[in-house]
This record gives C-alpha cells, sequence and structure tokens, in this order.
C-alpha cells in the first residue's frame, strides 16, 4: 500500500482544516484557527497510518454487519435494494 502525504494528513487530522499540495510537510497549508501538526508528527504519522486504517475499516464493517443484522437482510439484498 502506497500510503499518501494526504493519507497521513486525514489520519492525523480527520476533520480537516488543511489542504496539501504535494506529498511533503512543506506543502500543507493549514487553515486559520486549526491545531497545525509538526513535521515531526507528520513523519510518525506514515508509521501509524497502516493499523489506524485497519481499525477504521474494521470499525467500518462492524458497523455495516450491524446494520443488516437489524434490518434482517444480506449484504447480497442490500446491494439489490440500492441498484
Amino acid at each position: 500500500m502506497t500510503i499518501t502525504g494526504g493519507d497521513v494528513m486525514t489520519h492525523l487530522l480527520p476533520n480537516g482544516g488543511w489542504s496539501i499540495h504535494g506529498e511533503d510537510f512543506d506543502s500543507v497549508i493549514f487553515d486559520d484557527g486549526v491545531q497545525t501538526i509538526t513535521e515531526a508528527q507528520f513523519k510518525a504519522g506514515f508509521k501509524t497510518y497502516e493499523a489506524w486504517k485497519q481499525n477504521q475499516d474494521a470499525t467500518k464493517a462492524a458497523a455495516k454487519a450491524a446494520l443488516l443484522e437489524r434490518l434482517g437482510i444480506t449484504a447480497d439484498e442490500a446491494a439489490l435494494l440500492l441498484s
């Protein structure tokens, strides 16, 4: 998996308030009033991103399974309803 600077920023500041125009910390622009991060935090985010992403994916899968269970339908049936 290739982790981008945007991925790292989403991991570290999920509520936004920033934009990135490259892949390095110097290309990050923070909106006024947003708590910023340091370059060291940005670099460390590349090491913690994968575990964070796996946790996010597992949480979403569990929520989806719980919803399907409450509705009493399968994933295939839900897809059919949404098509």
